[in-house]
């Protein structure tokens, strides 16, 4: 009787372990992230054009090099139309917040 309750006890404390590694995974479709918006037709052709000039390895995609090589005039350019940084984006020369101290 004893061993069928402490085999009993060890697979549920198993099953239970199991459950909780299933549940921390994140969603693989990513269902929960909120959608980008649309761009607009006016943003589609500022995107081509920017990627048409800093795109220097031709693959469609700005990486971050890339990306910091943008000039400030195509940046405001990008910030007027709503295409500005996103979070984790790259770092220009915008200001942080008050209260927030540079990274060294």
């Amino acid at each position: 009787m004893k061993n069928t309750l402490l085999l009993t006890a060890i697979l549920a404390t198993a099953f239970t372990g199991t459950l909780r590694a299933e549940d921390a995974k994140p969603p693989a479709d990513h269902a929960d992230r909120p959608k980008r918006p649309e761009l607009t037709a006016e943003q589609k052709d500022l995107m081509k054009e920017i990627r048409a000039k800093y795109d220097t390895n031709k693959d469609g995609k700005l990486d971050k090099t890339e990306r910091e090589a943008i000039s400030k005039e195509d940046r405001a350019r990008m910030d007027k139309a709503g295409l500005g940084h996103r979070k984790g984006g790259p770092k220009g020369d915008h200001k942080a917040p008050k209260g927030d101290k540079p990274t060294p």
